[in-house]
């Protein structure tokens, strides 16, 4: 997989009032895997052909709606340039323990996204392993009660 560049979208952080059945939906209308991580009461999860994400409940003062993520190399230089450019940092730069680092920004006309500088430069690969790990198990099970109800017929 090639190298990801700066500014590309990396990650989609969904904020849903029912984090439960906005997975379900996802996971039954476009085949997304999840992963519960209970620890920070959060999903994780992969979409078919990337950016993945997360899905939590709205934190304080925060409405439901979808938070982009931009890759960034080097937070403290972009948000330099955000702000040389007009943009407002909202919230500086924080450490995500053994992930990496994040800052949220608004840019000129309000718009506010992230920025997210990784620890792991392999996280999307092995969260797309994952995934198809996730998917070639239900698909394996799913085959076994198809061809269970199968025999059950013949009988």
């Amino acid at each position: 997989m090639a190298e990801q560049k700066p500014g590309s979208f990396i990650h989609m952080e969904i904020a849903s009032t029912d984090p439960q059945k906005t997975r379900q939906f996802f996971e039954e209308v476009f085949d997304w895997d999840f992963e519960f991580v209970p620890e920070m009461n959060y999903h994780t999860y992969s979409a078919p052909s990337g950016p993945g994400g997360g899905l939590m409940s709205p934190m304080e003062n925060q409405s439901p709606g979808i938070l982009n993520y931009l890759l960034s190399h080097d937070i403290d230089a972009d948000v330099k340039k955000i702000e040389a450019a007009g943009g407002r940092v909202l919230q500086p730069k924080r450490e995500i323990p053994g992930v990496g680092s994040w800052a949220l920004f608004q840019e000129p006309t309000g718009i506010v996204m992230a920025l997210f500088e990784s620890k792991m430069p392999d996280l999307r690969e092995r969260r797309r392993t994952r995934a198809a790990a996730r998917r070639s198990s239900t698909r394996k099970v799913a085959k076994e009660k198809k061809q269970a109800r199968s025999r059950r017929r013949r009988r």
